[in-house]
């Protein structure tokens, strides 16, 4: 039988912190029995307690407040479960798709040259020369998908663009030793 609401917010508090403290343990217990990795259990926990804090004034009193956590606990899991399942199988869909539409470009001559030059770049200045020449994003723009200021973006791809020209040039210098010629300049 439920009990009348606790109006009081400490008491509510109060109440949910005694229930967490006394049950955490063997739920935390039942959830990774039954997860595939922590970060999973993390979040099963983290919504059967959730449900719990929405729900406080519908949990019975010991003994039986385990068992209630356990059913929403196991709820949550099926949750999990049903979300992970179809997950899986739209990744399984879209490996599909890709395998049948997309070839990646082979490249020879100097188009090698130059992905060879863009791939020994650090991976923060290959997404800002990216982000810049192949999504077509200004600096402002690009500030907003990576979380920095528009100043810090234009300082960064100044540096990133000097630093893939010196990549170029050696790839140049690499590339004469073979006979293969490599421009300069020209990607972003």
């Amino acid at each position: 039988m439920p009990r009348p609401p606790i109006a009081d917010p400490g008491e509510r508090q109060r109440r949910f912190e005694v229930v967490y403290a006394a049950h955490r343990g063997p739920i935390l217990g039942y959830v990774l029995r039954r997860t595939g990795n922590p970060d999973d259990a993390a979040d099963v926990i983290a919504e059967t307690f959730l449900t719990a804090w929405r729900r406080l004034d519908e949990i019975p009193r010991d003994p039986q407040t385990r068992l209630w956590l356990y059913g929403v606990a196991r709820r949550v899991l099926a949750n999990h479960h049903r979300g992970e399942r179809r997950r899986s199988a739209l990744a399984d869909r879209l490996r599909a798709d890709l395998a049948v539409g997309y070839h990646p470009p082979e490249f020879d001559g100097e188009q090698a040259q130059i992905t060879e030059a863009f791939r020994g770049l650090p991976a923060a200045d290959r997404e800002l020369l990216a982000l810049s020449a192949w999504e077509g994003l200004d600096y402002g723009q690009i500030a907003v998908v990576l979380g920095c200021s528009r100043n810090a973006v234009r300082l960064r791809l100044f540096r990133a663009r000097k630093r893939f020209a010196a990549e170029l040039a050696d790839a140049g210098a690499r590339s004469a030793q073979s006979g293969v010629h490599v421009p300069h300049g020209g990607f972003v």
